[in-house]
């Protein structure tokens, strides 16, 4: 007869549950996945699978008790770690909203914004052309699958214990924060650059012909040079967009520093 004491149990479930609540923080706090479209008991069914996936690879977990003050602390530990990997992961698609905004500023349609149902907010119409585009370069790259093989190699360099997380860590994601913003500048120069040259040529036509309205004329102008610099840029942005995503790659593990 098998035996099975409550040593074993409480062996097998921290096995188990502490991988969940990294990867349910991470489900819950990255980009794809923690859109209003993808229900709640969809992500839940998502981090089962992955965990039941992975678990048995995964290096040893502490011998403590899930229920002990230990293991909640454990427990709470790598639900902050998942929420760091994920919002490291979304910092990255945030430099492609700011250089749509800063494209739409520059081509007059600032005020053009819809309600974004997947974000609960009003979004620019460039600033989600952009941003649709990067996710379509992401899928189809298999950015998803490195994700979850980043999320797998996370327990290997960040293995689960009781020793918590360096204040230097979520300096680093507020580092990383500033890098974005000039990661989402840079892609938008191409178009500002050509925007601004528009508008110094506007402002020369104007001071050679007085007569004519740059109010009726400069905003078409604008408007088409900016769509035509995005068009002609479209071809060049799968470099520097797919170098973001090795920057966000990098980032989820490097992300944190333990004590």
């Amino acid at each position: 007869m098998i035996s099975i004491g409550s040593t074993q149990i409480d062996a097998w479930i921290v096995a188990f549950i502490f991988p969940l609540a990294r990867i349910l923080g991470f489900i819950a706090s990255a980009p794809l996945w923690s859109t209003a479209a993808i229900p709640q008991r969809t992500r839940l069914i998502l981090g089962l699978a992955i965990t039941l996936a992975i678990a048995p690879a995964l290096p040893p977990m502490p011998d403590v008790q899930p229920a002990s003050l230990a293991g909640l602390w454990i427990m709470l530990q790598q639900m902050l770690i998942g929420i760091g990997m994920g919002f490291a992961a979304r910092i990255v698609f945030a430099a492609f909203d700011l250089a749509g905004e800063f494209m739409g500023f520059q081509m007059g349609l600032g005020f053009a914004t819809f309600y974004d149902p997947l974000r609960g907010s009003q979004t620019p119409v460039v600033a989600e052309f952009v941003g649709l585009i990067a996710l379509l370069l992401f899928l189809s790259m298999n950015g998803h699958l490195l994700y979850f093989a980043t999320l797998a190699q996370s327990f290997v360099a960040l293995p689960v214990s009781a020793t918590p997380l360096a204040a230097e860590s979520w300096l680093n994601l507020v580092r990383l924060g500033g890098t974005i913003f000039s990661a989402g500048l840079l892609l938008s120069l191409p178009v500002v650059v050509a925007l601004m040259i528009t508008n110094i040529a506007l402002a020369v036509l104007t001071r050679a012909a007085p007569q004519l309205n740059i109010f009726a004329l400069g905003f078409p102008l604008t408007l088409i040079g900016g769509f035509f610099a995005l068009a002609i840029s479209m071809h060049y942005m799968a470099e520097p967009i797919q170098a973001i995503f090795e920057i966000g790659m990098s980032a989820m593990l490097g992300f944190a520093v333990v004590r």
